[in-house]
């Protein structure tokens, strides 16, 4: 029986649906059980795939947080309608919801607990973090808006803040009076 390779640069279907699986498997082992419930022994078994699977598309267990984490790092992004207050009024309001999701955050806090010791870790958390600021300013570019990266750090510091510290998430008219500021302090288009 002759095994046929997909064209070079295509992604094998089968592939995909078992990386999507034994994905979405970890989201569910993370938030129920956290990083410690996250074992290859573990996965191998829930989701039917030898651990030389894992290994192969997945080195370490935290490739595999890096993985699950930029999977749906651009969720909650506002659709760009209304002004430059409201799409970053929008989108505070996505994080803080993605933030209080479980599934959602368990990724993010775990790699936020490697990031000292895994430069993977950290490179992931900067580029989750640089992709949706672009992706921000993408919506913003049309109503003549932009954020500079201390600007997004002043938004969403708060969010992060009252989900991870605080472990409350933060109120409506916190994220208005944080979007209402930012559009005050922004010059407006000429």
């Amino acid at each position: 029986m002759e095994t046929r390779k997909a064209p070079e640069g295509t992604v094998d279907p089968r592939v995909q649906r078992t990386k999507s699986h034994v994905l979405a498997l970890t989201r569910m082992l993370l938030a129920d059980g956290g990083p410690t419930a996250v074992t290859y022994q573990e996965l191998s078994k829930q989701a039917r795939v030898t651990r030389q699977t894992l290994y192969r598309h997945w080195p370490t267990r935290e490739a595999l947080f890096v993985d699950l984490a930029l999977e749906h790092a651009e969720a909650g992004m506002p659709d760009g309608s209304g002004s430059a207050e409201d799409v970053v009024a929008a989108f505070l309001f996505g994080l803080r919801d993605g933030m209080n999701d479980p599934a959602s955050a368990a990724p993010l806090t775990t790699l936020i607990a490697y990031a000292d010791s895994d430069k993977g870790c950290a490179a992931a958390l900067r580029e989750i973090a640089t992709n949706r600021r672009s992706a921000l300013n993408v919506l913003l570019a049309p109503l003549g808006a932009h954020l500079t990266a201390e600007e997004y750090a002043t938004l969403c510091g708060p969010v992060l803040f009252q989900r991870f510290l605080t472990r409350t998430p933060a109120s409506d008219d916190l994220l208005r009076q944080l979007a209402a500021d930012w559009a005050s302090s922004t010059p407006s288009p000429s």
